[in-house]
């Protein structure tokens, strides 16, 4: 079992206010805290955002739905996640999510939470050997690994991107990788921009007025799909 915890900030540079955006009926991050309360190993969620005035009114919002939220700095975000199990007192593994992603799979969580504790790994992930779409991303690893990042990491992208220390090239800490048969890593669904977002908006029109619950077998037997390629 684990301990969720959803980065989430008003000041992205390439969509602005993201995740207040609506999206069938309410805020994206509404959407993304539903799908991720039918985990079955996730016992805790947790919104960590920062302290800025820019977010004042996301903190304010997800207190009045309910929603736990931690406050710490904006661009330290390593120190805001250690800061946020410190003061939560969390004692249990860690599962770190960011708030551009609504289509979030709960089984793909709950998978990649069940293969670091099987394996035993410091740390486990779906998104360094990437076979599912982007958007569907997650990350777990123990509180100890977390700690010890939060004391150990120096440079301002460790410092920035929370999880980079685990997992350099010659890290300390072990890893396992969640892959899945299929090759989706050229599927986007995310959201980092308009594009990104209005396909989002349309799968949600398309889904989840008949199936809130709706899975990512549903996305993909839909007729239209987002695609990233490179060049």
């Amino acid at each position: 079992m684990a301990t969720a915890i959803l980065q989430a900030r008003m000041s992205s540079s390439r969509l602005p206010g993201k995740v207040m955006k609506p999206l069938a009926g309410g805020p994206m991050i509404e959407r993304q805290i539903e799908r991720l309360r039918r985990c079955e190993t996730l016992t805790r969620l947790v919104v960590a955002t920062s302290t800025e005035p820019s977010d004042d009114a996301l903190a304010a919002h997800l207190a009045t739905i309910g929603v736990e939220v931690f406050r710490g700095p904006l661009e330290d975000v390593l120190g805001r996640f250690v800061t946020c199990v410190q003061a939560l007192k969390v004692e249990d593994d860690l599962v770190r999510l960011t708030a551009d992603c609504p289509l979030i799979d709960p089984e793909v969580v709950d998978a990649c939470v069940r293969l670091r504790a099987d394996s035993g790994a410091d740390y486990c992930t779906n998104g360094r050997v990437r076979t599912y779409p982007r958007g569907l991303d997650v990350e777990a690893f123990t509180l100890e690994a977390l700690l010890s990042a939060g004391r150990e990491a120096t440079s301002a992208y460790d410092r920035e991107h929370v999880t980079p220390y685990l997992y350099a090239q010659g890290s300390r800490f072990t890893q396992a990788a969640l892959t899945q048969a299929r090759d989706e890593s050229d599927l986007r669904w995310t959201v980092d921009t308009p594009d990104d977002y209005a396909f989002v908006a349309r799968v949600y029109e398309a889904l989840y007025p008949g199936n809130p619950a709706f899975t990512s077998d549903d996305i993909r037997g839909l007729p239209f799909q987002r695609y990233e390629r490179e060049a």
